[in-house]
């Protein structure tokens, strides 16, 4: 046996994907990490090991412009590229490279952490080490540093270290939770394996192994949807463990074999009741690994709530967001009889406050991933992965400023919360509605000029007709105000068309909140007419309007197949089911209204009737990197050209740092496995081919020219720095779109 002490700046355990964010983001922020996994691979429950796909606050395009960007949108857009068919170890591969690529992070794989040696009273603790054993190799390994991250989903580093923590649903009163039971208990979410299927094009037998389910004598048959071709994402449902008497931890070899018993009653039921087409199928492959989804939940200076999800509740704290919808199961899972899982949406997206990822008792221990400080109704929905990674970001680069400031993650909240949220955004981290106003950043002090924008919105080619047997709405961002706006219709008959212009409410949002002005018009019987809307509004502040068609079977407007930034298209769904599969939604909710149908990437065809400035070149500085309340991007106008966007100064600025963040639609929903498949492997508004130049003696010179890019951060080291007074962005060829578009450009 091996000996072995390791000491670093910052200690993450657990290599899901909370664990791998959070090594990243603190290795990039120049600190030397350890990231410890007890599996042979990274990625948690997404790996090839578990084989779930990773959701997060779009909420399979619930809620707009919500994608993740930062660490874990690197990955995404990655995976899109190199990775088409979902294959699962493919996706291994792109999170081992994220890791490998740091050199400051020394990664230990196989290596179980269960000793943690702390100190303090039961108020005041603080972690000395951990230490760990890296199966197959006989090492004992000793882990020292300032600070800590429990990244391991069940909590056991903050559990042995005496971190104050939860177990089960909270009872109402504790936080007036509408969902919240009257009496505390320990019931909680169950754990799920899943299967994969394949059909080998030849008549394949199945024999059933001895402790397999009949699944005929349960409710199974019934309330679930079997199919002989699904797999993976499509079983969800096979869960189990979340009653009171069963323990998702100590329980768990009992779960899995539960879990084992019934999946391979589903697939005696499929292959041998005569029942599906599935002669020629088989199993490919099935879990041995129950994936989890709750156990303990950390106790931190707040505890974010079901009124906070509902009320997207502003903090001051704000570090970053979640969007999946509460989401929880009935605790006898899969064997449930008399109701399925419920689903709550908030109106969009909302605000999780730094407060949350660190211990109240333990002063060196951070968290992240489905163990923060949350009650059980609002797990339910930030227990998802994407924003588990996200999350991670968070709480790893406030680790790295606990060892720049050799500050408690508590000072951090209390004298740097600042520099932290600023940091998040300059690493373009999954932030909402914080700007950009960091004195370093001397793009902000420059004029911003361009070849071209786009000054008249509008969508013009017409590809695709849709009749009005519904409303229908289009968003676009108001800068400075609408005045009238044509739509592009068929009319069977002479009849009256109806058109409404409302605010979203909240800047995050894309729902119809208030009717701000309305017209109705006549269109002649008559195909392909542009009708003009007199619609004026001019709001006090720059935001985006909701523009509804109301239903009219007689008329039909038309969607094109070129889509148009900062443009998205709705249709409404006149009645919901009560009941998809085992997801109990919402009806009333107007987000999951105006998504259920979605149109995605073909915006409805319109002409807005006066000037916009929504893109002018100004954008990039404005301090925002996403959507909100406008699209915040700069686009160019058509031209045969390269289209260019430059910064002026007044005086000489000297600088050794460029970075520029492109568009990469963050509307489009991306996934790892499975169903995550589009048209395309890069984002066509991403920028392709680029260089940058720098004004010396009247003429522009190249400090860095790309070709083939297909991410949305690029960072441009300039190693002895360069002084001038105009830097310039030359946009040679997109990806696919017709505009140059650029989010934000940073210098310093």
């Amino acid at each position: 046996m091996r000996y072995e002490h390791v000491q670093s700046d910052v200690t993450v355990v657990g290599g899901g994907l909370s664990g791998v964010s959070a090594a990243v983001a603190a290795a990039r922020l120049g600190k030397k990490v350890a990231l410890i996994q007890n599996r042979p691979v990274l990625g948690g429950n997404s790996s090839s090991e578990m084989r779930v796909w990773v959701v997060g606050a779009t909420g399979h395009g619930v809620n707009r412009y919500a994608r993740e960007t930062g660490i874990l949108g690197e990955m995404f857009v990655e995976n899109q590229y190199t990775n088409p068919e979902g294959n699962p170890y493919y996706w291994d591969l792109i999170v081992l490279e994220k890791v490998r690529h740091e050199p400051n992070i020394q990664l230990f794989l196989n290596t179980d952490v269960h000793e943690v040696e702390a100190e303090g009273d039961e108020s005041n603790r603080h972690i000395q080490s951990v230490t760990g054993w890296m199966m197959g190799s006989e090492r004992k390994i000793r882990f020292e540093s300032p600070v800590f991250l429990d990244c391991t989903g069940d909590g056991l580093i903050g559990f042995l270290a005496g971190a104050k923590y939860q177990i089960g649903r909270e009872a109402k009163h504790e936080y007036n939770e509408a969902w919240a039971p009257d009496v505390s208990d320990n019931i909680t979410l169950g754990s799920t394996l899943l299967f994969y299927t394949k059909d080998a094009g030849r008549p394949v037998k199945f024999v059933p192994p001895s402790f397999t389910k009949d699944i005929t004598q349960t409710p199974i048959p019934i309330k679930r949807i079997l199919n002989s071709g699904d797999s993976g994402c499509h079983y969800w449902w096979i869960e189990w463990g979340g009653e009171e008497e069963i323990d998702t931890l100590h329980d768990n070899e009992r779960i899995r074999d539960e879990l084992w018993s019934v999946i391979y009653g589903i697939w005696d039921y499929i292959k041998n009741s005569g029942k599906f087409e599935a002669d020629t199928m088989t199993l490919e492959w099935v879990g041995s690994m129950p994936g989890k989804r709750e156990y303990r939940r950390f106790k931190g200076d707040y505890v974010l709530n079901q009124n906070d999800l509902e009320q997207q509740t502003q903090f001051e704290d704000n570090i970053t967001y979640g969007g999946w919808s509460i989401d929880l199961h009935p605790p006898e899972g899969m064997y449930a009889a008399d109701y399925t899982s419920r689903h709550y949406h908030a109106d969009g997206i909302y605000q999780i406050p730094y407060r949350t990822l660190y211990s109240v008792n333990v002063d060196n221990l951070l968290f992240a991933g489905r163990n923060i400080s949350a009650t059980q109704i609002a797990f339910g929905s930030s227990r998802v992965m994407g924003t588990c990674a996200s999350v991670g970001q968070a709480a790893g680069t406030a680790a790295a400023l606990c060892v720049d400031h050799k500050a408690t993650p508590r000072e951090i909240y209390e004298k740097h919360l600042k520099q932290l949220q600023q940091i998040l955004l300059w690493e373009d981290a999954s932030v909402i509605g914080i700007k950009n106003d960091d004195p370093a950043d001397l793009a902000l002090q420059a004029e911003v000029v361009a070849s071209s924008y786009i000054s008249r919105l509008a969508v013009e080619s017409a590809d695709e007709a849709f009749e009005l047997a519904t409303d229908v709405a289009f968003l676009l961002p108001v800068d400075p105000g609408i005045e009238s706006i044509q739509i592009l219709l068929d009319a069977a008959e002479d009849t009256t068309v109806e058109v409404e212009v409302w605010d979203t409410g909240r800047q995050e949002n894309y729902i119809p909140y208030q009717l701000q002005v309305g017209d109705v018009q006549t269109a002649k019987k008559g195909s392909k007419q542009w009708v003009a809307f007199n619609l004026p509004w001019k709001p006090e502040n720059a935001q985006n309007a909701f523009v509804v068609i109301k239903e009219n079977p007689s008329v039909s407007v038309y969607l094109s197949h070129q889509p148009m930034s900062g443009v998205l298209s709705f249709i409404k769904e006149k009645a919901l089911n009560v009941a998809r599969g085992m997801e109990s939604l919402n009806q009333d909710q107007l987000v999951v209204k105006w998504n259920m149908k979605r149109v995605v990437r073909k915006p409805f065809c319109f002409r807005l009737g006066n000037e916009t400035k929504a893109f002018e070149p100004a954008k990039i500085i404005d301090g925002y990197q996403r959507p909100y309340g406008g699209a915040h991007m700069w686009l160019s106008g058509h031209s045969n050209d390269d289209a260019w966007i430059a910064l002026r100064w007044d005086q000489e600025v000297t600088f050794n740092e460029i970075h520029i963040t492109f568009n990469d639609d963050v509307n489009e929903d991306l996934i790892n496995l499975h169903h995550h498949r589009t048209e395309f492997d890069i984002i066509p508004e991403l920028v392709r081919d680029y260089r940058l130049e720098v004004l010396e003696k009247d003429n522009w010179s190249i400090l860095f020219e790309v070709k083939g890019n297909r991410q949305r951060k690029r960072k441009h080291i300039v190693e002895n720095g360069v002084q001038t007074k105009q830097l310039r962005l030359v946009v040679e060829q997109t990806n696919g779109t017709s505009y140059a578009e650029v989010v934000e450009i940073r210098v310093r």
